[in-house]
């Protein structure tokens, strides 16, 4: 009996290990109406996080934010009066890779609610009259179509025949690959409508949201009288491991953020998404007094 007591104690002492009950095992389910930052995992009550602009109390991390969203946060209360261009549904190709085009772009349109990638807006920041053009990137990653270019030029057009200074958000992954050429093309004909801006002598003002990419970062969104990014914003042409494979060479860390950029000359300013609005006024009224 004293022989096998220690054995009995050294099992009654040893942890008992935990019996993985049978069937699924269940996540933890997020409470409705709330939302978790992407970088930190804090979660918000979506309100609280909304009235924040979308941006994490904490880690400061600027998550994004709707086209429509943008255009309420930047324009003067009662000032936004939404353009509608009317519907110009493309598909040059008759592009099908499993779903086709139109398909996918009716499927985008019920999950955003808008039309197209741009959503475009007169309005007033700061008492200074401006046609607002907003990019969402939950619309096909903000890809640069031909129907979002025309948008982009008419929204310059606009400008130019109001006289309004023209301000644009721009967050994209770049050109839509389902359109082919007739994406790229896109490219030439917003940088078209910012010359025509330049040429009437109105102030044009570029916001770099993340993420900024492809064509959109290699036309219109760099042609700006000013280029404001977020703060942490990657911005850049193409992405960096593709960049990596063609020069064969490491790149710097964080070579793609909006900090970086700034120290090398490629960005004027970096501006934190409350003092955004201000910013913009600010620089309207200087550009704008006599």
């Amino acid at each position: 009996m004293d022989a096998d007591a220690p054995g009995l104690t050294a099992r009654r002492q040893a942890p008992l290990r935990r019996v993985r009950a049978p069937g699924p095992q269940l996540r933890p389910v997020a409470p409705a109406g709330t939302i978790a930052c992407a970088a930190c995992g804090r979660r918000y009550v979506y309100e609280r996080y909304k009235a924040a602009l979308n941006v994490c109390e904490d880690c400061g991390h600027h998550g994004p934010v709707p086209a429509v969203q943008r255009i309420a946060q930047l324009g003067d209360s009662h000032s936004i009066e939404p353009i509608d261009f009317g519907r110009d549904d493309r598909d040059p190709l008759g592009f099908n890779d499993g779903v086709a085009y139109p398909e996918r772009v009716d499927r985008a349109r019920e999950k955003t609610g808008i039309e197209e990638a741009f959503c475009v807006a007169r309005a007033s920041i700061k008492d200074q009259p401006v046609v607002l053009a907003c990019m969402d990137f939950a619309f096909l990653g903000g890809s640069l179509g031909s129907a979002a270019g025309e948008m982009f030029a008419r929204a310059c057009e606009d400008a130019v025949a109001d006289r309004r200074a023209l301000v644009a958000v721009c967050t994209s992954g770049g050109a839509r690959m389902q359109e082919g050429i007739a994406s790229l093309a896109q490219m030439a004909r917003c940088s078209a409508g910012v010359a025509e801006v330049a040429n009437a002598r109105l102030p044009y003002i570029s916001v770099l949201g993340d993420p900024c990419f492809g064509g959109v970062t290699a036309s219109f969104a760099v042609q700006a009288d000013v280029i404001i990014a977020e703060p942490r914003a990657r911005i850049g042409f193409a992405g960096g491991r593709v960049i990596e494979q063609a020069t064969h060479d490491k790149l710097p860390e964080g070579f793609q953020t909006s900090e970086f950029l700034l120290s090398r000359g490629m960005v004027d300013m970096v501006v934190a998404r409350p003092q955004l609005r201000s910013t913009i006024g600010t620089l309207l009224t200087m550009y704008t007094t006599p």
